[in-house]
C-alpha cells in the first residue's frame, strides 16, 4: 500500500475516533455519564452504529477511551500551566501554579457508578504515576532552590499534596480550592532558620 494512502486512512480513521469521543463528551456534559448509549452516540457523532462498533465494541469502551483522551488532555494543561508559569517565576510559582490547576481540576469531577468504572483502568494508574513524577520534580526543583523543605523527599511530599488535594473535588467553591492550596503549600514551604 502506497505511502500517501496509509496515511490518509490513517486520518481518516482518527478523525472519526475522535468525532465519536467529542459526541461522548457533549453527551455527558449535557446529561452525565450513565445516560451515554452507542445509539446516541452514533447519532450526535454523525456515523452509523456498525461503523461505531467497528471502532468500539460497547458503550464501556467508547467512556473509557474517552475518559483517558479527558485524562491525558489534564496532564497537558498542568505541563503547559508549568511551562507558562516556570518561565516567569521561580519553582515555587510554578509548584503553586500546577497545584492550583490540578485542584480545580479535581473540583470538576463526575461522580457515580460509571466514575467509579472509569477511575479503575489501567490508563488512571499510568497518568498518576505520570502526575506523582511531574510533581516530585517541581518539588525537588524548588527545595533546591531553597524554596520548600527539604527534610522530608520529593516523592513523599508530591504524594502528600495529591492526596491533599485530592479533597478538592468535595469543595463547594474556587475560593475554597485556593484556600486548600494554600495550605497545602505551606506545608511544603522551608520551615525558617
Amino acid at each position: 500500500m502506497p505511502k500517501l494512502w496509509s496515511e490518509t486512512i490513517q486520518a481518516h480513521r482518527q478523525s472519526v475516533r475522535d468525532a465519536i469521543l467529542d459526541a461522548v463528551a457533549a453527551l455527558t456534559a449535557e446529561r452525565g455519564l450513565a445516560a451515554v448509549t452507542m445509539s446516541e452516540v452514533a447519532e450526535r457523532s454523525g456515523i452509523g452504529r456498525a461503523t461505531l462498533y467497528k471502532y468500539f465494541p460497547d458503550v464501556e469502551s467508547v467512556l473509557v477511551a474517552w475518559h483517558e483522551r479527558q485524562v491525558e488532555a489534564h496532564l497537558d494543561r498542568l505541563v503547559a500551566v508549568r511551562e507558562r508559569v516556570g518561565a516567569a517565576g521561580g519553582p515555587g510559582e510554578a509548584l503553586a501554579a500546577v497545584l492550583t490547576a490540578y485542584a480545580e481540576l479535581s473540583r470538576g469531577g463526575h461522580g457515580g457508578e460509571w466514575a467509579a468504572l472509569l477511575h479503575r483502568g489501567p490508563h488512571v494508574e499510568r497518568a498518576h504515576q505520570r502526575l506523582r513524577s511531574f510533581v516530585r520534580d517541581l518539588v525537588a526543583d524548588g527545595a533546591r532552590a531553597g524554596d520548600l523543605r527539604g527534610d522530608v523527599a520529593p516523592d513523599e511530599l508530591a504524594v502528600f499534596c495529591l492526596h491533599a488535594l485530592g479533597a478538592a473535588g468535595s469543595l463547594p467553591s474556587r475560593a475554597a480550592v485556593r484556600r486548600l492550596v494554600e495550605v497545602t503549600l505551606t506545608a511544603l514551604r522551608a520551615p525558617a532558620p
